[in-house]
């Protein structure tokens, strides 16, 4: 049975990412960090196993790394989002969007390659934004952060190919997330106006994104950036 870890896994994406994996029978374990009540309930409906962890502190991942093992499968979706003009951003809002968005993918996937390496397997899945593809008004550490993944997975996937190990990112658009529950119904509109799709996204499309790179099928597609944004940027 292949072992994957989600990062971020208590709510949105990731919630739903442990729920899909869990079903196809994969042994699911998943971070969290201020989610208790979420993580407790998903581990009860899915039997997948939540650690409490801040990834972009070093030795709260040691720790959780220690007590899941060895793992086949990563994905990074722990993430944050702020909207903010650029004059506004303060260097604590700056460092904290890179701490958790690119530093700790960053630890995460440290604390599992060298595994992967010595079993010559591995697929590593990382959550971009299509706003890390085109840059987003007002968004601007968000957007920054989230290409700095993009970069990351296509430096990596270069790096550890030899090692029989995948490294792709999924770039979502706008998909109904607690993250965009900001979003008024009139800004709604107008994104569904703008996307050739008609409609916003939703995680369930995100996850089955996500399992198609960790599947066998994907073994020769690395280096990848998969858009699952209905079209708005193409």
């Amino acid at each position: 049975m292949k072992k994957v870890l989600i990062t971020g896994g208590s709510r949105g994406i990731g919630a739903q990412c442990v729920k899909d994996f869990a079903e196809l029978g994969y042994s699911v374990y998943f971070l969290y960090n201020k989610s208790k009540e979420k993580a407790e309930a998903l581990s009860e409906e899915t039997g997948a196993v939540g650690v409490k962890c801040d990834i972009s502190k070093a030795d709260e991942v040691k720790s959780a790394i220690s007590q899941i093992g060895d793992i086949d499968i990563l994905v990074n979706n722990a993430g944050i989002s702020e909207i903010k003009m650029f004059q506004d951003i303060t260097e604590r809002d700056w460092d904290r969007m890179f701490d958790i968005n690119v530093k700790g993918m960053f630890l995460v996937t440290k604390a599992v390659v060298s595994g992967m390496i010595r079993k010559k397997l591995g697929r590593i899945i990382n959550i971009s934004s299509m706003w890390g593809e085109v840059g987003a008004s007002c968004e601007v550490h968000y957007s920054a952060s989230k290409a700095a993944v993009i970069g990351f997975t296509k430096a990596l996937a270069k790096e550890i190919g030899p090692s029989g190990i995948t490294v792709n990112c999924v770039s979502p658009g706008v998909i109904m997330t607690e993250m965009n529950s900001h979003l008024s119904d009139e800004d709604i509109d107008e994104l569904c106006e703008e996307t050739p799709a008609g409609r916003m996204g939703n995680v369930s499309e995100v996850s089955k994104a996500v399992l198609y790179f960790a599947d066998e099928k994907a073994g020769f597609v690395t280096g990848t950036v998969l858009g699952v944004n209905g079209g708005i940027i193409m």
